[in-house]
C-alpha cells in the first residue's frame, strides 16, 4: 500500500498571523483559514499549492512538540505527511517492520483527518505524518 499523495508539508512558525500574511501577500498562495488542533497544542494554518497544502503550525503552549521544536531548531519545514488508506492497518504493519511510532494508534487532526507521525530514527531523519481523511474509513 503506498501512500496517495502528499497531503501537506508542515512548517512551524513563531507567529501564525504575519506567517499567513506572508504567504497569502507574497507568495500569493489560496489561504484555506486557521483552526486549532487540541490534540496537538498547536494552531493552524492551510495554504492550497496544486494537490497539496502547506501547513503553518503554531505552538498554543510551550509544552507541545512545536514549541520544543521551535526553541531547538528555530522556524522551518518540521514534518512531510502523506495521505494513506487504512491507517490503522498500516501502523501495525509498519510497526511489524520495525519502524518506530510516535503514535501506535491515529488520533484526530487537523482538516477532518486522523494522524499518526512515524519517528524520524526511523524515517532517515525526516518526521513524517501519515493522514487519512475521516470520511474514507469504515463506519463500524
Amino acid at each position: 500500500m503506498t501512500p496517495q499523495k502528499i497531503s501537506h508539508i508542515g512548517i512551524a512558525v513563531q507567529n501564525l498571523d504575519s506567517s499567513v500574511r506572508w504567504y497569502q501577500e507574497v507568495l500569493g498562495l489560496p489561504f484555506e483559514g486557521i483552526e486549532a488542533v487540541e490534540s496537538e497544542q498547536v494552531r493552524v494554518a492551510f495554504f492550497n499549492i496544486g494537490e497539496s497544502r502547506i501547513e503553518l503550525l503554531e505552538p498554543m503552549s510551550e509544552e507541545s512538540a512545536i514549541a520544543k521544536f521551535l526553541a531547538k531548531y528555530g522556524e522551518g519545514i518540521h514534518h512531510i505527511a502523506f495521505e494513506v488508506t487504512s491507517l490503522p492497518e498500516r501502523l501495525k504493519g509498519l510497526a511489524e517492520k520495525g519502524v518506530r511510532l510516535i503514535h501506535d494508534q491515529p488520533k484526530p487532526g487537523a482538516h477532518q483527518m486522523n494522524i499518526a507521525f512515524l519517528h524520524p530514527k526511523s524515517t532517515g531523519g525526516v518526521l513524517m505524518e501519515l493522514c487519512e481523511p475521516m470520511t474514507s474509513q469504515k463506519k463500524e
